[in-house]
């Protein structure tokens, strides 16, 4: 039977991998631009790190990963009959993997809250899992780009965040681009508002659907939340409000002039957009979106998505202000904000757009051919000097028949072939065949390491 990958997974040939590190190279130079700096952390965590911080749908999208050994053994005859997964995970998985970037971050800020000097920006570039179901731009393995600061509550973090978006969106010709922001803070105003304060995560949860199952869908996932219906009929303004920003806001400022909380994410979402205005962006738009919710349970305050434009995609970005995450590991009060830039996502709308450019694949420059052991040892003495010149190069591993090894040159478009029988060894010379002319030239050293580097 053939060998097959997991669904939601991907094999990636060598010039897919020179485009995604296009992009990992983009994005990595403008996270040092504006001051980030690189950590890592290990790709599972154990399990207690993860569950419970991304609400019920999140936990359940979380790999578990097997106890070693007889991992039933700790179950009992009672518990197994029950056929309860969520008592039986408890039991035979202690560890998971990786859901997001953010949470591990958490965990890594407290760990080593000694050595770090607040406040602390760092940037990740690592792979997540989530066991959700394979779909256009929606894989169970992919890279996130994140950037986050956490030590500081101040706004012009969000301010910079907006141009680290527009940057690396602008670099990567994926001009247009919407970057949509919220607060959280509005959202719980207008729960206040409606009456369904003590349903704000489920309130959250569904309108963050609102573009995949329309406001129809939304509101029957909050009827089977049991938010009640004079609760809906309040709701529905929020979806009829137009104009620019700035007018959308003062609307607003009206709808929740009682609430409190609701006032203050407005003021909050005002300074981000009117220093944005002032600032300017290079390409990218900056839009108000009040029904963005971003269902993760941990954002406090502002919240970001991106969407390209001439594309259906949905989000290649997305994060926001969290004031305590890090209190869940027992650091209080320690304010953090961050964004996160969605490879694959981004990878697949680049490719749709045509927008990669001719994007060298790191190939050989040249090949040298073999014609056997006398020739091979010369040959190989030859490709070390060039190596120290930084010329990549290889060497065909046998003394096959001379077509076969031209055949796999052009095969890995290798600019460039060269051929040392007895006669070149005798005279230090080298037979440099340019594969797309025909040309050759026969040259010393020098001279080959000079025409292979123009």
């Amino acid at each position: 039977m053939k060998p097959t990958i997991p669904k939601g997974t991907r094999d990636f040939s060598s010039a897919e991998l020179a485009k995604r590190n296009y992009i990992f190279e983009t994005v990595k130079s403008a996270f040092q631009l504006f001051g980030f700096e690189p950590i890592e952390t290990p790709s599972f965590e154990n399990s207690a790190t993860l569950m419970g911080k991304y609400g019920e749908e999140g936990d359940r999208l979380i790999f578990k990963i097997l106890n070693s050994g007889d991992y039933l053994r700790k179950v009992d005859d009672l518990l197994y009959k029950e056929k309860d997964s969520v008592k039986l995970t408890g039991k035979i998985s202690e560890k998971a993997l990786r859901y997001d970037l953010t949470v591990p971050f958490a965990r890594y800020v407290v760990q080593h809250q000694n050595e770090i000097i607040f406040p602390f920006k760092r940037y990740q570039i690592q792979p997540v899992w989530r066991a959700d179901r394979p779909q256009k731009g929606r894989f169970r393995e992919f890279f996130q780009c994140d950037a986050d600061v956490i030590g500081s509550n101040s706004l012009w973090q969000e301010v910079e965040f907006v141009q680290l978006y527009d940057k690396v969106f602008t670099e990567l010709g994926l001009k247009g681009a919407v970057i949509k922001i919220n607060n959280r803070k509005i959202l719980s105003g207008i729960a206040e508002l409606i009456g369904a304060k003590d349903k704000l995560i489920d309130f959250t949860v569904a309108l963050d659907k609102l573009d995949k199952i329309g406001i129809e869908g939304v509101l029957k996932e909050m009827r089977s939340k049991e938010i009640p219906e004079v609760a809906l009929s309040r709701l529905m303004p929020l979806f009829d409000l137009k104009g620019s920003n700035e007018e959308q806001l003062a609307s607003l400022a009206e709808l929740l002039s009682e609430s409190e909380e609701g006032s203050k994410g407005i003021k909050e979402l005002s300074f981000v957009i009117e220093q944005v205005a002032h600032l300017g962006l290079l390409s990218s738009s900056l839009k108000l979106d009040l029904t963005l919710a971003r269902g993760l349970n941990y954002y406090t305050g502002a919240i970001f998505e991106v969407e390209a434009t001439g594309v259906n995609m949905g989000s290649i970005g997305g994060g926001g202000r969290y004031d305590d995450l890090t209190g869940i590991f027992g650091l209080k009060d320690i304010s953090g904000v961050g964004i996160s830039f969605g490879l694959d996502r981004i990878y697949l709308v680049m490719e749709e757009l045509g927008l990669f450019k001719e994007i060298p694949n790191p190939r050989p420059q040249v090949m040298f051919v073999n014609f056997g052991q006398q020739e091979a040892q010369y040959v190989m003495q030859s490709m070390k000097l060039l190596r120290n010149k930084g010329i990549r190069s290889e060497m065909y591993p046998s003394a096959a028949k001379l077509k076969k090894q031209m055949n796999y040159a052009n095969s890995k478009q290798i600019p460039y072939v060269v051929l040392v029988g007895e006669e070149e060894i005798k005279q230090g010379a080298f037979k440099l065949k340019r594969m797309d002319s025909g040309e050759q030239n026969t040259c010393n050293q020098e001279e080959l390491i000079r025409l292979i580097s123009l």
